[in-house]
């Protein structure tokens, strides 16, 4: 992120279905994924949406769309 005077000039969007506390399992190295996101969380908001996954309903047999015929 590039900063200009007090404001930043671009924005990144990162999502993941994993927690925080599971990233190093999934990176193999604790030490690596805590100074990663001491890094990608200074100046960060997180969002946390909790519920279903709107994406997956369809390959969890959950709600499936109709199609018009």
């Amino acid at each position: 992120m590039h900063k200009k005077g007090n404001s930043y000039l671009s924005s990144t969007i990162i999502t993941s279905n994993k927690a925080f506390s599971d990233w190093a399992e999934l990176f193999h190295d604790p030490v690596i994924v805590t100074a990663f996101l001491d890094r990608l969380l200074h100046h960060s908001v997180v969002i946390n949406i909790r519920g279903k996954s709107y994406r997956l309903r369809g390959k969890l047999g959950e709600n499936k769309i109709k199609s018009k015929s």
